[in-house]
């Protein structure tokens, strides 16, 4: 029994101790985990710390950047007048085109063909004498075939070697007569400029001032000129910036505190002496411009008017409110060194000018002789009521355009109107990787451009050896154009356009007189809300689908506001043949269109900004079918007599695919259309199409 006994007692003893032990495990890994939670504590902590002193780090640095960029924006003001000065004057030999085409390069038209070589045509093999007899003919036959062969084919490269010549003789010359015709033309301005034709100077001096580099991004470049032939006197009435051009913020620092930027003020005497210099040194700029540019004594003085286009606190009304008055000899003019001068003592003091006292508070001076005040010559652009650009004269329409490509920043000049080639202004933008010589047309039409003339431009285009073509309208252009000038270096500049890129740069036009819904009238730019009955219109298109292969097609139209379809009864397909109003409608194709919809574009609901085409398989003529052999697609532009006026590619099917988006018409900012191919397909059909456009087909 005591054995027994000791062996339980010896099993509860060692269980005991097991149970310790287990305990004492359980022990020490709370311990642990309670170390390991602290160190991640700690480490959590100092990570915390550390990021939020990166992120101090960062908000100050983004402060001291912004102090940084506005002692920047002080110091080009400050220095606007010393940059100014260090530009290449203008000059009319940047204007004139070297007389030197291309040279000839035949390629391998000048490589003649090379003659067979009687030693490479040796008799071979033969033990007989008659087999060597036989083998010998052989050889010269080879040879004297291949030796008319070789003939032949000199002869048809020498023909052809001369008619590619006489084609590169002809095109040179056209290029030669080209540039002699732009050479000749400025040299008519130049001695037009000598002879003190008063539109020849303000022209000139007009086009130094608008291709000047000196000014930075946002100062208004707008001017009313005329000249004074017997006083030799060139009279500006020059905008000048505003206020803002002068931050009012001094400083950024950040507030850790409250995790803001705190802004300080830039004291208000400062801010005005800042913007008071700044006037003062555009208007020195403005005659530094004007008298370095006359490199043929034209002038023998300046008046130059500087104002700010502001609400007059007199008034209350927006005017022109004169801030600078000056009136300048070039004897004295020529006396300054711009570099070293202060320019509110050079404007006031040496050259007797007027400056504002407080032009922040718009206090104004009177201004010295004005444009108007000449009485012949005058040009005004940016002052009084705007012009309206259906009834302006055809010369000072373009020459309102050449202004607006010297307001860009370019070089820009009227042609004459006699054998000028199709071209009204010639540009030159002096940007090394985009710019180039550029050919502009200006059509003042009421009605649609058509297509012709987009095709005529880029003919002139590659005559010219143009890098870019513009043609600029007081109406409008269709999708057969737009769909034309893709992926061609042209731009179509619309009338409504035309009014916007004017008055952002200073410049006045308006189209026509402003009507009850706020459109032009006359403008052809402007669309309409909807027409009565588009049915009856006789301004519709028709858009004929085309494509190869054997594969049964519907073709369909979503009229849509951006992605998404106006309504259900605005998705026109077989089973709703037109949208509301008719200005949408699927009809037979013509011309060997194998489907068509006839879409009147001026009619399309206001809300539409899209007209989107799709094409699926037909499900119960093609079961099965995917659009493998949706090859050689193109929607043809055609007129309502069916003339074709233009064919716009579209992208081919793949396999799998059973529907497509084509391509969509969509309403540029004028209110004309242009054409953006599609190209994204379906596996699920129709109903996966439509279904992006918010329609749910069953």
């Amino acid at each position: 029994m005591s054995r027994r006994s000791g062996g339980l007692v010896g099993v509860w003893a060692e269980a005991q101790r097991q149970q310790q032990r287990q305990r004492e495990a359980q022990q020490r890994a709370v311990v642990q985990q309670q170390r390991q939670q602290r160190a991640y504590e700690r480490d959590l902590a100092r990570a915390q710390r550390e990021q939020q002193a990166a992120y101090r780090q960062g908000r100050d640095a983004d402060a001291r950047q912004r102090t940084q960029e506005l002692e920047d924006q002080v110091a080009a003001l400050a220095g606007l007048l010393t940059a100014g000065c260090r530009a290449a004057p203008f000059r009319v030999a940047s204007l004139t085109r070297e007389q030197r085409v291309a040279p000839f390069e035949p390629g391998q038209l000048g490589q003649p063909v090379v003659m067979p070589d009687p030693a490479h045509y040796q008799a071979q093999g033969g033990w007989s004498a008659g087999r060597r007899a036989q083998a010998q003919q052989e050889a010269q036959a080879r040879y004297e075939h291949d030796w008319r062969a070789a003939q032949a084919a000199e002869a048809h490269r020498v023909q052809q070697l001369a008619a590619y010549r006489a084609q590169y003789d002809a095109w040179a010359a056209e290029q030669l007569a080209e540039v002699r015709a732009h050479n000749a033309g400025l040299a008519q301005l130049v001695d037009a400029l000598r002879a003190g034709d008063p539109g020849a100077a303000v022209d000139y001096f007009s086009a130094a001032l608008y291709s000047s580099g000196a000014w930075p991004e946002g100062f208004p470049r707008q001017v009313a000129a005329a000249f004074d032939r017997g006083a030799r006197q060139l009279v500006l009435d020059w905008e000048l910036p505003g206020i803002d051009i002068v931050p009012e913020a001094k400083s950024v620092r950040y507030v850790a505190s409250s995790d803001q930027d705190k802004e300080t003020a830039r004291p208000v005497t400062q801010r005005r002496a800042l913007y008071r210099d700044a006037l003062a040194q555009c208007v020195l700029l403005v005659l530094r411009e004007v008298f370095a540019a006359d490199e043929f004594g034209v002038l023998e003085s300046v008046v130059l008017n500087g104002f700010v286009d502001d609400v007059d606190p007199a008034t209350g009304r927006r005017a022109e409110i004169f801030l600078a008055t000056v009136s300048v000899p070039r004897a004295s003019f020529e006396q300054l060194n711009l570099g070293q001068v202060s320019a509110v003592d050079c404007l006031v003091d040496a050259l007797r000018g007027q400056l504002s006292a407080r032009p922040d508070q718009r206090t104004a001076v009177r201004p010295g002789r004005r444009p108007a005040d000449v009485g012949t010559g005058v040009v005004s652009l940016g002052g009084g009521e705007e012009p309206d650009l259906f009834t302006m004269d055809p010369i000072e329409f373009e020459g309102l355009v050449a202004e607006l490509f010297r307001a860009r920043g370019m070089q820009a000049l009227t042609t004459q109107r006699s054998n000028d080639g199709g071209v009204d202004v010639e540009a030159l933008d002096p940007d090394p990787i985009s710019g180039g010589r550029i050919i502009v047309q200006v059509k003042r039409y009421r009605n649609t451009v058509p297509p012709t003339a987009v095709r005529d431009l880029y003919g002139t285009v590659q005559g010219a050896g143009a890098n870019k073509g513009v043609l600029v309208t007081t109406s409008g252009f269709g999708p057969g154009s737009y769909g034309f000038a893709e992926g061609k270096p042209l731009t179509l500049v619309s009338g409504a356009e035309l009014v916007d890129l004017l008055h952002q740069h200073g410049l006045r036009g308006r189209l026509g007189s402003a009507g009850p819904s706020g459109s032009a009238e006359g403008g052809g730019s402007v669309v309409p809300a909807q027409r009565s009955a588009p049915e009856e219109a006789e301004d519709f298109s028709l858009l004929g689908m085309t494509w190869a292969g054997a594969v049964a097609l519907d073709v369909c139209a979503l009229v849509c506001r951006g992605s998404r379809v106006l309504a259900e009864d605005h998705f026109v397909f077989f089973n709703n043949p037109a949208n509301p109003g008719g200005s949408v409608r699927m009809v037979p194709g013509t011309g060997g269109d194998r489907a068509a919809i006839r879409v009147v574009f001026d009619a399309l609901p206001e809300g539409a900004d899209r007209l989107v085409l799709v094409a699926a398989v037909d499900p119960e003529a093609d079961p099965g079918g995917d659009l493998a052999g949706f090859t050689d697609a193109a929607v043809c532009l055609r007129d309502p007599a069916g003339r074709e006026l233009d064919r716009l590619p579209v992208a081919d099917g793949r396999p799998g695919e059973t529907a497509l988006v084509l391509g969509s018409f969509r309403r540029r900012g004028g209110g004309d259309w242009d054409f953006v191919a599609g190209g994204k397909g379906y596996r699920g059909g129709l109903g996966e199409l439509v279904g992006e456009y918010g329609i749910a087909v069953a």
